[in-house]
């Protein structure tokens, strides 16, 4: 968006599906710099990924719009850009009033646009770059707070430039005068240090020009105490949250962490779910696997992708349970691909990457996208649109040493497949006692979509071919 100034702002883009909001890890540029078209500029989380965000505009960066650390609302300014050939568009200390918009126009290749919110916003202390410290200057901190009556006017804010030194803050007040602050802009990153007990003038930033980030407070928080000064009583107004007891650990609930909570309460309000389980011989699915690999070692074949396949082929004899029941429209949808979600346990939380049209992929397709898939999800590389629009999960929660479990479905699917360990037990084979490779395979199914004789169906088929691999033969 062109201001009267002549520079554009660019506003936060969507960035995914019911994505209202991002939360800045790191900018990748400085107030000074010079960006062409489609340079990446930031990395944000969002509750779903980590995003590269590419800025459409050429020019010089005037403004950066947040801190790393601070989450930032869709179309709300992000950077600002001035013309090279502009005038006073140069100036890396000038700062621009944000307006309140109502979507960006900026699109990300595969998110498209969308809206931001309209509501007021709090008004901030007038923020200036503090010169670097001299010989005779100290860093003492400062109570950032602007004096009372410092919010007649109306204050903007621009983020400091990424430069060297133990640079701070000065945060000017309604008599004029500059006090130094800890160079920290976001207000999670300040609440966070006062849940946990740290001075901020004490922390040294590794963001950009020194700005302190949620992670340098995280770290210091695992550092020793002795190293650590503590930062005075505050009113539990202040802090946000109720004071907990002493050796409480307050964890707000926040990016992926929410989106979770969130996602899996309207699974458990609206789908009326049920859990049906089987145990099962897995010794020939072994088998089966070893003998494939010991074929072709260069692209070994998971057990995962092999219970994929088996899904897919029990998805293709029981398309009910690869559906959705659309609650507005009042009607089940059933989809004409399989969208195979992997359930995979991050740093970040658990993740639910897509497979799209799983059925179209061979066995050892399967097994090079679900290592691939997965391992990204752990690293945090995969974009949004990898983490929505699944039709069916397989959760291999066996990893964690459990046989059971009674697994929630990811809303809005309709079924979700679990598989637990597998141990040597006790087993019949031909009336004879015999020690088996034994698993417990439990299906959650959306009862709005189908009765217990299609999921039993379903859950039965799938046994018999981790049972008896051969079978696959007949429905591939």
């Amino acid at each position: 968006m062109t201001t009267a100034t002549g520079t554009r702002d660019f506003l936060l883009p969507d960035l995914g599906e019911g994505l209202s909001e991002a939360e800045i890890v790191e900018w990748r540029v400085a107030v000074g710099d010079v960006v062409t078209v489609d340079q990446t500029v930031v990395e944000v989380e969002t509750a779903k990924a980590v995003v590269d965000v590419p800025c459409p505009y050429a020019g010089r960066v005037v403004a950066l719009h947040g801190a790393a650390g601070e989450v930032r609302p869709v179309g709300q300014p992000l950077i600002t850009i001035a013309p090279l050939d502009g005038d006073g568009g140069d100036d890396p200390h000038a700062t621009y009033r944000e307006e309140e918009r109502a979507g960006s126009g900026n699109v990300l290749i595969g998110y498209g646009t969308g809206h931001g919110g309209s509501g007021r916003r709090r008004r901030r202390p007038r923020l200036a770059l503090a010169p670097e410290p001299t010989a005779g200057t100290g860093a003492a901190a400062a109570d950032p707070t602007p004096a009372a009556g410092g919010a007649d006017a109306a204050p903007t804010a621009t983020a400091p430039a990424a430069t060297g030194g133990a640079a701070g803050l000065a945060v000017t007040g309604a008599d004029g005068g500059s006090r130094t602050a800890p160079l920290v802009i976001s207000p999670i990153v300040r609440r966070l240090a006062r849940e946990r007990g740290l001075d901020l003038a004490a922390l040294r930033g590794t963001g950009p020009g020194g700005v302190i980030r949620r992670a340098d407070v995280e770290a210091a928080s695992a550092a020793p105490a002795a190293k650590l000064a503590a930062v005075p009583d505050t009113p539990a107004a202040h802090v946000g949250l109720a004071p907990a007891a002493d050796g409480d650990v307050v964890i707000p609930l926040t990016g992926i962490r929410k989106a979770i909570a969130d996602k899996l309460s309207r699974s458990r309000r609206e789908i009326p779910e049920v859990t049906i389980w089987v145990d099962v011989d897995a010794t020939g699915l072994l088998a089966t696997r070893a003998a494939i690999n010991a074929a072709t070692p260069d692209a070994p074949v998971s057990i995962l992708a092999l219970l994929a396949r088996i899904c897919l082929s029990g998805l293709r004899r029981y398309p009910q349970l690869n559906a959705h029941v659309d609650t507005e429209g009042q009607r089940i949808v059933q989809s004409a691909g399989v969208h195979l979600g992997i359930a995979a346990q991050t740093d970040r939380g658990l993740l639910v990457p897509v497979l799209r049209d799983a059925q179209r992929l061979t066995t050892r397709e399967l097994a090079a996208a679900l290592a691939e898939t997965t391992a990204a999800a752990r690293a945090g590389t995969l974009p949004p649109a990898r983490l929505t629009g699944g039709t069916f999960t397989l959760n291999n929660y066996g990893v964690f040493g459990v046989d059971g479990s009674t697994p929630i479905i990811n809303h809005p699917e309709a079924a979700l497949l679990g598989v637990g360990r597998i141990v040597d037990k006790p087993w019949v084979v031909d009336g004879q006692l015999a020690v088996r490779k034994v698993t417990q395979l439990s299906l959650t199914f959306d009862h709005r979509v189908c009765d217990g004789g299609v999921a039993g169906g379903f859950l039965r088929h799938v046994a018999d071919c981790v049972e008896q691999p051969a079978l696959l033969v007949a429905n591939v």
